[in-house]
């Protein structure tokens, strides 16, 4: 019986995620029982782990994702060793959970961006869209011994669409409800949001991301303890600081904020370049490092706040935030304080994971994937169309 013909039939599949996002510290996987595809999957998380990249690994990621100089040789060594290390993570989860590599069906890998071009820009006589996305699936199946779904976004991007937001699907799901509005926000590197009016359906749902996450959060704390950190634990670095009401403006009169979705951006807007935009302001109005800190933790909230404002088609109820953000205790009370009325909460007030979200949303598409169905959200993405993404390593 053929591998994919025996998916089908089971009752209910293994199925691990990975995420590796825009922050570059590490590699997600969960470890999800799903059963079921489309309106009737169920998903259930039956184990977590992060594995951090080594300094070294994350340093190059960062280096190539941020523009810098790389040639073939060099995209070809890091994609193959992301491949590697996206192995590993599935082996050691497996250790961790006790269970046997041969007991996982399917593996759903979204890889490292390492370049995102959602705008139509000039090449070579034509205008194009693209992404890439990196860490070989081939390495992933032989590592674990079963089909792996990747690449996800080039078949939204085909479609018209931006390739991003990916998660909406997974969120509608999951996540939804008969009775009120919820939105989920991820903070990651870069903060996204899904908006879920009340009873939706998938074409009903708008999603976008709403400007930087941590990612400039993360490259001050660097600079502020010389690279001893790399993120602010509990937000307490930027709590010791105070907001520049100056600075705040300047990072609020951002075009980004004003552009209507489907939008989606990346390190190649909120990366180096900007950070370096953002110290010179600081220094030009006298701002030091822990009050541009404090500021930039402000305007992730405030970003949030402007996004659900102008654009969510039914204003929230409850805010479900995920991601790494979500552990950032002074971001929380910005987001309580620009969102007067909302209930502001994290998966694991809701007894969920926040950390695996994202991971788990992998799992769950790459479940779809295998079945055929359609794991897009056009409103979300600005396809065409509804398409299946992802690509099959058997």
């Amino acid at each position: 019986m053929h591998r994919i013909t025996q998916l089908w039939n089971k009752p209910s599949r293994l199925v691990i995620g990975l995420m590796s996002g825009t922050s570059a510290d590490g590699i997600d996987a969960a470890l999800t029982r799903i059963s079921g595809c489309s309106t009737e999957t169920r998903a259930e998380l039956l184990g977590f782990l992060f594995t951090p990249f080594p300094p070294e690994v994350r340093e190059k990621v960062l280096h190539v994702a941020g523009g810098g100089e790389a040639n073939a040789a060099e995209f070809c060594r890091l994609k193959t060793l992301l491949g590697r290390l996206y192995g590993e993570a599935c082996l050691a989860l497996c250790r961790q959970e006790g269970i046997a590599p041969e007991q996982v069906d399917l593996v759903g890998s979204h890889g490292q961006t390492v370049w995102h071009i959602p705008q139509q820009s000039d090449y070579l006589g034509r205008t194009l869209t693209g992404t890439l996305q990196i860490g070989e699936d081939a390495l992933i199946a032989q590592a674990v011994g079963c089909p792996v779904v990747g690449d996800f976004r080039v078949r939204d991007m085909a479609a018209g669409g931006q390739g991003a937001p990916l998660v909406p699907y997974t969120e509608w799901l999951l996540y939804r409800e008969e009775g009120r509005a919820v939105a989920l926000q991820n903070i990651g590197g870069i903060g996204n949001v899904t908006i879920l009016p009340a009873g939706c359906a998938l074409e009903e749902v708008t999603a976008f991301d709403t400007g930087p996450g941590n990612m400039v959060m993360d490259a001050l704390v660097r600079r502020l303890t010389g690279g001893e950190r790399t993120y602010d634990e509990g937000g307490r670095l930027a709590a010791a600081g105070r907001v520049s009401r100056p600075l705040l403006a300047w990072m609020l009169a951002d075009p980004y904020l004003e552009k209507a979705p489907p939008k989606t951006t990346g390190r190649e807007l909120y990366g180096e370049g900007y950070v370096r935009r953002l110290l010179a302001e600081a220094e030009r109005l006298g701002v030091d490092l822990r009050d541009a800190l404090a500021t930039a933790t402000r305007f992730t909230a405030e970003a949030v706040a402007v996004g659900l404002e102008r654009f969510a088609p039914a204003r929230p109820e409850r805010l479900v935030v995920g991601g790494g953000g979500s552990w950032n205790e002074t971001l929380l009370a910005h987001l309580r304080d620009c969102l007067p009325g909302c209930q502001v909460v994290t998966n694991e007030d809701l007894g969920r994971n926040s950390d695996a979200k994202e991971a788990m949303a992998f799992a769950v598409l790459a479940n779809e994937a295998v079945f055929g169905v359609c794991n897009n959200a056009p409103a979300a993405t600005g396809a065409s169309r509804p398409v299946v993404m992802g690509k099959l390593s058997l």
